[in-house]
């Protein structure tokens, strides 16, 4: 749908909505971003995956990128708690396709890895938009990745153990740097175009006989 239709479609679905659950999707995609992203590649424990989803959700990340190149899997909803219907999913087959398609879309590939070359948490540079690539649990990223990665990513470790099981190090990454996006001045909100096509598949998501509905809508326009 155009901006105008997609404006008056979603006037039109938000009368079978109450007004504040409306104003709830509007209060929460105010916080949403895509400044950063978040992959995961082939990770094999799926309650992990379901976990980054999760802290996703929490901290307002609204895309994940799932690469299956060797495991096939679901998200978990009972892990998830329901996050699969506010975040957009997209899953790959390949690495490849994953990493050609976030840089095509402007994203530094940034792999998160104890690497010797890696930035420090504290002293990531938010200020352009970022792919954060989290790897399996026994391997961490592939070489395609750490290849092809525009930075290196690590979290300050004093202990003995050198890793954090995935869902761990997604958790404190997210949230340390959407932290401290928000409390910039970088222009790290969904435009109006997005905010547009989010409320409507909010709408779309919360109403039932949905298909019946728009096929109403659509006879009266």
């Amino acid at each position: 749908m155009k901006n105008t239709s997609g404006q008056e479609y979603l006037a039109y679905l938000e009368t079978f909505i109450t007004e504040s659950r409306r104003d709830n999707f509007i209060k929460i995609l105010q916080q949403r971003s895509k400044h950063f992203t978040v992959a995961v590649e082939d990770v094999y424990q799926l309650h992990n995956t379901s976990a980054v989803l999760r802290t996703c959700e929490v901290f307002g990340v609204q895309e994940l990128h799932v690469i299956e190149e060797k495991y096939g899997k679901k998200i978990d909803k009972e892990i998830a708690l329901g996050a699969q219907k506010w975040v957009d999913v997209s899953r790959y087959g390949t690495t490849a396709s994953c990493i050609e398609h976030l840089k095509a879309k402007g994203y530094r590939i940034i792999a998160t890895s104890p690497h010797d070359e890696s930035c420090l948490l504290q002293d990531f540079d938010i200020s352009q938009p970022a792919a954060l690539f989290f790897g399996t649990e026994k391997l961490g990223l592939s070489n395609e990745v750490l290849e092809q990665a525009d930075g290196y990513l690590k979290i300050p470790m004093v202990g003995f153990t050198e890793s954090l099981n995935i869902s761990s190090s997604a958790a404190i990454i997210i949230q340390s740097l959407s932290s401290r996006l928000r409390q910039s001045d970088i222009q790290w909100q969904l435009s109006d175009e997005e905010m547009l096509e989010k409320r409507i598949d909010w709408a779309r998501k919360s109403i039932k006989d949905i298909d019946f509905i728009t096929s109403r809508y659509l006879e009266q326009h």
